[in-house]
């Protein structure tokens, strides 16, 4: 009698896994998500940082938009060319020309040349002394804080902090975006890796405003953009900016800045 409760048991036990596989096998069929075969391809050519760099949540998310035509294929700014190249394969189109970008950081306030209003003594992180009276300790509202949370963040040990401002080695920049997303300021920001006229401010003030905070800040003054042949310079919020798409980089607006905020 025992080994027939036994041989009962098991036979249920083993009944109902059966029953369960089936049930699982029908569901499996029945619910199935089609594989897109180009997506999984894409997917596997790309690096796998998942940094966002791209734009897209991750390298999922920038192959399932490659793979449905949403992305360029030249859109992993950190694969490069070389991966561009793989994924066009993949998709049977031109890769075209890659257009290799870096992180840099719009300000070159250090403690030399930028006021202070106190001393700050709170947690060296950024996005807490953003918090802090003032946006920080700087006279400048719209400064680099320079306690490297974008440092932190970075991979590649391409950001280093110097006299109080970050800055970013170009050679060793993937350009991921995670110092983009790091700075509390938005102060950094990806530009094209030749683009070699930059402006070195991010300050919104007028010019009087901005000397007393900041002796190399931007005054707004409109030299850069009345020297510009191409319409590449702009000011904008008493700031200069660059059309890279137009920009020459003849560095005529450098030579021309009062301020010298435009560097070449």
């Amino acid at each position: 009698m025992e080994y027939q409760g036994i041989i009962i048991a098991v036979s249920v036990v083993a009944g109902c896994g059966l029953l369960i596989s089936i049930l699982l096998s029908i569901f499996a069929k029945r619910f199935a998500v089609a594989v897109d075969e180009k997506e999984e391809a894409v997917l596997a050519a790309l690096p796998g940082n998942n940094c966002g760099g791209c734009g897209f949540p991750g390298c999922s998310g920038l192959a399932a938009a490659i793979a449905k035509g949403e992305a360029p294929v030249g859109g992993c700014p950190v694969g490069g060319a070389e991966v561009a190249e793989k994924i066009a394969a993949i998709m049977g189109v031109d890769a075209g020309e890659f257009v290799k970008r870096v992180a840099f950081v719009k300000c070159r306030g250090t403690c030399e040349v930028a006021g202070s209003n106190y001393d700050y003594t709170g947690p060296k992180d950024c996005k807490s002394a953003v918090m802090a009276p003032g946006r920080g300790s700087k006279k400048c509202d719209h400064g680099c804080l320079g306690f490297g949370s974008c440092a932190k963040v970075c991979d590649r040990d391409a950001i280093h902090i110097l006299d109080g401002v970050a800055v970013i080695d170009p050679e060793k920049c993937g350009a991921c975006g995670q110092c983009v997303n790091a700075c509390p300021m938005g102060l950094i920001e990806l530009v094209p890796y030749e683009a070699n006229v930059r402006v070195v401010c991010s300050s919104k003030d007028r010019g009087p405003v901005t000397m007393k905070a900041c002796s190399v800040g931007c005054i707004g003054c409109g030299i850069c953009a009345k020297t510009c042949e191409f319409g590449a310079i702009t000011v904008t919020d008493n700031v200069a900016h660059i059309d890279y798409d137009k920009c020459t980089r003849c560095g005529a607006c450098a030579e021309k800045c009062p301020k010298k905020i435009i560097t070449v």
